[in-house]
């Protein structure tokens, strides 16, 4: 009997461990499946957010407004700074056709124009309460301003203004010597703007420093807007203003005088200027909004004419 159970007990020792083996296989064909599957099923997510990612870059880039090197994080700035723009500024036959017609419109549209800027105690109160309004300028801005204040720029772009080009130096003798330096001065400011910005732009829109006419240096004027365009430039002026720089000093002068300029226009593009002693602007400000509503005006910028 003793016999008998020695003999037993070894065959059922080797059935379980036979069996316990076979179990602990199991398991680990079932866990490596486990981990096969959820690996692949994360990649295939991954790889479905990363088409979806591509899908949208390459769709921006078709519109040259992304490059498809740009970090992540710039990638979400730039999808929110399409948002408001949607599109990078062009010199095509179409704006060339909307700045020749820009004051034979229909509809009353106020243009909010800002020359010389920027400085850092006038454009920041200006970006403020254009912010507050929800209404969208153009700035033109001074090559040497934006060197000395970059910030400013940037936050005017982020911001969904237009930057335009005002030239250099803002120096009479200087700009006009030859149609070579007009061009050199756009050049530079374009520059220094784009070093700003941090991103390829290019507003393809230059307001000559004293008006694209009259004047002592006309005649270099009237030529200079043939190279211009050639280099894929085109220019405007304006049809109201506040005489801001012209002498007026107080506000009631600077609402005065808007209101005579802007009469009974439909498009009105009015010149001010958001320099650093321009405090004034920025006071009758609130005041020009409301008139300007009040008589019907909506409020565009340049990216609506540049496109």
């Amino acid at each position: 009997m003793i016999y008998g159970l020695i003999e037993v007990e070894p065959k059922k020792n080797k059935r379980k461990i036979i069996i316990i083996t076979v179990n602990v296989i199991l398991v680990l064909i079932l866990i490596g499946l486990s981990i096969f599957f959820s690996l692949n099923r994360s990649n295939f997510n991954i790889s479905k957010n990363e088409v979806a990612k591509n899908n949208i870059i390459n769709e921006v880039i078709e519109n040259n407004v992304i490059n498809k090197d740009d970090t992540s994080n710039k990638f979400i700035q730039k999808q929110k700074h399409i948002a408001t723009i949607n599109f990078l500024p062009q010199y095509n036959e179409q704006a060339k056709a909307k700045l020749a017609n820009l004051y034979n419109g229909n509809e009353k549209v106020a243009y909010l124009t800002f020359d010389d800027g920027p400085s850092k105690s006038v454009t920041p109160l200006i970006l403020d309460l254009l912010k507050q309004e929800n209404i969208k300028a153009t700035f033109f801005v001074l090559g040497s301003r934006v060197k000395s204040y970059p910030n400013l720029v940037k936050r005017e772009y982020d911001e969904g203004h237009f930057i335009a080009n005002h030239g250099y130096s803002h120096v009479y003798s200087s700009i006009y010597s030859s149609i070579d330096t007009i061009l050199e001065e756009y050049n530079k400011t374009q520059n220094v703007i784009q070093n700003a910005i941090g991103e390829p732009y290019n507003g393809h829109l230059f307001r000559f420093p004293g008006g694209s006419t009259g004047g002592k240096y006309k005649k270099i004027k009237s030529e200079a807007k043939a190279v211009l365009a050639q280099n894929e430039i085109g220019f405007v002026d304006w049809n109201a203003l506040s005489e801001d720089a012209a002498g007026a000093k107080t506000k009631e002068a600077l609402i005065a005088n808007i209101k005579a300029t802007v009469g009974e226009k439909n498009v009105v593009v009015i010149l001010m200027h958001d320099a650093g002693d321009k405090i004034l602007t920025y006071e009758t400000l609130p005041d020009v909004i409301a008139y300007l509503r009040e008589r019907g005006y909506t409020f565009k910028n340049f990216y609506d004419i540049m496109q």
